[in-house]
Formats: structure tokens, C-alpha cells, sequence
């Protein structure tokens, strides 16, 4: 049974993947293990040891908190299919709209909050 943290840190695990565009088997390589173990932190079967979330985070160019941005002391985290992020159309559409120049970008955001509200 997977602990609830553990799905946590395997989301972000995930989340920071994808927003940096690398396969599963790219981070393994980076880390020294196979993309099947990567696979299995992902969807929290596996627990992280400390020593390698260090080497996931040095690889993923992000700190250890990272990984534990969106827990509170106490807290339980969301379940599953409440973060948008996990989605993984809905980080292609974030990654493809840092892509577009600024101005542009701009005026798409605009379009889309007028979309929004005639909704």
C-alpha cells in the first residue's frame, strides 16, 4: 500500500519531468538506475531514499523541497486528479505556451480569460 507522501514526491517527481521535457529513461540514465524504477517512484509503489531524491533533484536541477512543495505539516495530500499539473495535456499546454514570445503570449492569455468568462 502506498504511503500518501510517497505519491506526493512521485507527482513531483513526475511534474518536473515533463516540465523540463525528459523520458523517464533519460533521468534514469542521469541517476545510475533503470527507467522502470523511475516508473515505479512516479506512482509512489516505491519510496524515494534520501540519498537518491538528492541525485533526482541534482539531475532535475531543483532543491530537495522541491519535492515536498504542497505538503503542510499534518496535511494529507490531495487526492489523486485534483493537481492539474499531474495532467499531462494540461503541462504540454503550460510548456507550448512558455514557447510563445512574451507579446503574444500576452495577448492569448487575454483571449483566453475573455473565452473564460463568456463561458
Amino acid at each position: 500500500m502506498k504511503h500518501p507522501v510517497d505519491a506526493h514526491v512521485g507527482k513531483r517527481i513526475r511534474h518536473r519531468r515533463w516540465m523540463i521535457a525528459m523520458t523517464q529513461q533519460q533521468l534514469a540514465d542521469k541517476v545510475g538506475i533503470k527507467f522502470q524504477q523511475i516508473q515505479k517512484y512516479e506512482t509512489g509503489m516505491n519510496r524515494v531514499s534520501a540519498s537518491r531524491l538528492w541525485d533526482i533533484a541534482d539531475a532535475l536541477g531543483v532543491t530537495i523541497a522541491f519535492f515536498f512543495e504542497g505538503l503542510a505539516e499534518g496535511d494529507t495530500p490531495k487526492a489523486p486528479g485534483a493537481d492539474l499539473m499531474a495532467d499531462k495535456e494540461a503541462l504540454e499546454l503550460v510548456r507550448s505556451y512558455y514557447a510563445i514570445p512574451e507579446a503574444q503570449r500576452r495577448r492569448l492569455f487575454d483571449l483566453a480569460r475573455v473565452l473564460s468568462d463568456a463561458a
